[in-house]
């Protein structure tokens, strides 16, 4: 389910480089479609976000990467995340979190996996809710509000779980015992919402 949505940037993957958990990655195919992770799967990635890094002793502070401005990438979609939370007694910035790791608030995002828009719908999860363009903001929004909402009941709230479905499925969590499934992608993709959510949480102007 992961696409993420970035400017494309010239930065080469390291061959053998260790990806950090919110680092995103992009690579165009033939057809002209930008495809975006948090996991390269070859050398076609380029990464195109660095994760914030924690300034250290042996990394100057100037050297740490800025910070995404993600009130300035929600842009317009503010007060539909807001609608689509409210109804589906989200917090808001559960969903802005969730929507910046999939897409980058970008609304024409596709992953490789065919997962689509702002909250990364697969297609089955959109005929599910009724979602009947993708594309559209207001209408993936709103899926994608409604599955996070079905999955907080499913798991009783327990964010690990309901991220972890929301990327791998409910059957990979079932399947390993409602624990985080040992896929690469999904051990990446839990600690780099919540890490985001929390940022959210902690200083709202930087998510509205």
């Amino acid at each position: 389910m992961l696409a993420r949505s970035l400017s494309v940037l010239a930065l080469l993957l390291a061959a053998n480089a260790e990806a950090a958990s919110g680092d995103i990655f992009a690579y165009t195919d033939p057809s002209g479609v930008t495809h975006f992770t948090n996991v390269p799967m070859d050398s076609r990635y380029r990464l195109v976000q660095a994760a914030p890094l924690e300034p250290s002793a042996d990394r100057p502070r100037a050297s740490v990467p800025r910070e995404v401005d993600w009130a300035a990438r929600a842009g317009t979609y503010s007060h539909m995340i807001d609608r689509a939370a409210k109804k589906s007694a989200l917090q808001p910035a559960l969903l802005r979190a969730v929507i910046a790791i999939e897409s980058a608030f970008n609304p024409r995002a596709v992953s490789s996996a065919g997962a689509q828009g702002l909250m990364q719908l697969h297609p089955d999860t959109a005929r599910r809710y009724g979602v009947g363009d993708a594309f559209d903001p207001e209408q993936n929004l709103s899926g994608g509000a409604r599955y996070l909402s079905d999955l907080m009941r499913r798991y009783h709230n327990n964010l690990e779980l309901v991220l972890a479905a929301y990327n791998a499925g409910e059957q990979a969590v079932d399947r390993y015992g409602r624990q985080i499934p040992p896929y690469r992608e999904t051990q990446a993709y839990v600690p780099a919402v919540l890490r985001l959510y929390r940022q959210f949480l902690s200083n709202p102007a930087r998510s509205t």
